[in-house]
Parts: C-alpha cells; structure tokens; sequence
C-alpha cells in the first residue's frame, strides 16, 4: 500500500467514525479544498518571496500555520480523490506526459507563456 493510499484509508476512517460520509460529497470536497487553498495563500499573503523563503529555511513559528494549511489541502484532495476513485500519483503522471508534449522543452524553457502561445521561433 502506497502512503497516499494509507493516507486515504486514514482520512476515511476518521469520516466513517463521525458519520460525515454523507457530508463528504464531490461538491462539498471541492468548495472545501478551495477554502484551505484560500486560507493557505492568506497565510502567504503579504509577505514577500525572500521572507517566504527565509521563514522555510529557519523554520520559523509562522511555518507551522503554513505547513497546518498545506496539511488541510492534502487531506481535502485526497479525500476528494478517494471519493471519486481517482488514483491521484497515475493522475498526476498522466497530467505531466500531456504537459511534456504542451510545453517542449526548446519552446518552453525560461518562458512563463501558455502552452498555446508558444511559438518556434526557429521556424
């Protein structure tokens, strides 16, 4: 078993004992994801990149709410995909193989443009 599969197995078990099966709809998982999506960029908000990325590397308190908040979109998406039977690493690889042929490697380094924007400039 995989440790996003027991992860899953874990997640459930905690639903199944608190009967919030019937809570945990498609939909209801969703608009929940976003919210700690939402909640995960408040934390991140107003601070700059540097004092993102200098909290990291101290491991400062505020990390803590950042890492509680990632921990919250996890747990949501893989509650999600257990629900809809999703195996989230095969979906994950399948996305990066289409992502490969959207973004060639000669057209897409160092550029942030969309998949449809970009151009051989070699032509």
């Amino acid at each position: 078993m995989s440790e996003i599969e027991a992860l899953a197995e874990r997640i459930r078990a905690f639903a199944v004992v608190r009967d919030w099966e019937q809570f945990h709809t498609p939909k209801n998982l969703a608009l929940a994801l976003a919210g700690e999506v939402g909640e995960l960029a408040a934390e991140l908000q107003w601070r700059t990149d540097a004092q993102i990325t200098e909290a990291a590397a101290t491991r400062a308190p505020e990390l803590d709410r950042v890492s509680d908040e990632m921990a919250d979109v996890l747990i949501y998406l893989v509650r999600l995909a257990d629900v809809l039977d999703v195996d989230l690493i095969e979906a994950a690889n399948a996305k990066i193989d289409r992502n490969e042929q959207r973004y060639p490697e000669h057209l897409a380094r160092g550029s942030n443009e969309k998949y449809d924007r970009l151009r051989d400039t070699q032509e």
